[in-house]
């Protein structure tokens, strides 16, 4: 017996394997970023059109850095063009986009443009897509502690107030609900510090598929390998089919 419902509410994904996918072909690794990016584009729209509510990508991550000079460059071009050409594609289709992540460490000009883009789409409610950018999970937890510790010393909450809801409102997913849904292509099998405090009862999917491959298809295989499993958060099998048949 499945209890996940047939489309994920909210699903998650980490985008591996650009480089190894240029790498094959003998083209630079930023030639599978601008794949990486065209790859993007499908999925948004095949979860716009099978009606998932909202999307989170791991753009860029805040170990990222530590990558070639040379390549991290091309990825912050690409990054601001896509920003441009993108953002006015994504409003046309209903599409909100948020971005979650310690972005003063991109340039002036990277943080308007981001503004630029949260603003113009910050009223359509076809899909969310959350974009990841210098994020990582547990910088995401300790920003939300540091929060949580300042409005404390502030006098603004006591120590009860502090419980899983009030934590997870103080996170970078604020608005949003934790993900269903967990994919990562490129054959890895590890969450690489995403969404370490929203994922406790995530379905993860783990696929060999390299991103820039990674088509509509590729995301309907995911979806039924989520519908085939039995979501119990704690509970026995036994006691979700009997709160399902009190239900129905």
């Amino acid at each position: 017996m499945s209890t996940s419902t047939d489309t994920p509410a909210h699903v998650a994904i980490v985008m591996d394997g650009n480089g190894r996918w240029a790498e094959r072909k003998n083209r630079p690794r930023t030639f599978g970023h601008q794949a990486g990016l065209k790859a993007l584009r499908k999925i948004v729209e095949h979860c716009g059109n099978i009606g998932v509510q909202e999307l989170t990508v791991f753009a860029f991550s805040s170990e990222n850095w530590k990558r070639p000079e040379k390549e991290v460059n091309r990825l912050m071009e690409l990054f601001m063009r896509a920003l441009d050409r993108e953002t006015k594609e994504l409003h046309e289709n209903g599409v909100r986009v948020r971005f979650i992540g310690d972005l003063s460490a991109f340039s002036p000009e990277m943080q308007h443009k981001i503004d630029l883009a949260m603003r113009k789409t910050g009223d359509n409610n076809r899909l969310i897509l959350n974009v990841a950018a210098n994020y990582g999970g547990r910088w995401d937890i300790l920003n939300a502690a540091r929060k949580a510790a300042r409005a404390y010393a502030n006098g603004e909450i006591s120590i009860d107030q502090i419980n899983e809801t009030y934590f997870s409102e103080q996170t970078s997913l604020t608005a949003g609900h934790d993900p269903d849904l967990f994919i990562r292509t490129g054959g890895e099998m590890r969450i690489s510090n995403f969404l370490l405090w929203q994922s406790a009862y995530t379905e993860l999917y783990f696929t060999e598929t390299l991103w820039p491959d990674f088509g509509p298809e590729a995301m309907d295989r995911a979806l039924a390998a989520y519908r085939s499993r039995e979501r119990r958060f704690g509970l026995t099998g036994e006691q979700l089919r009997r709160s399902s048949a009190q239900g129905s």
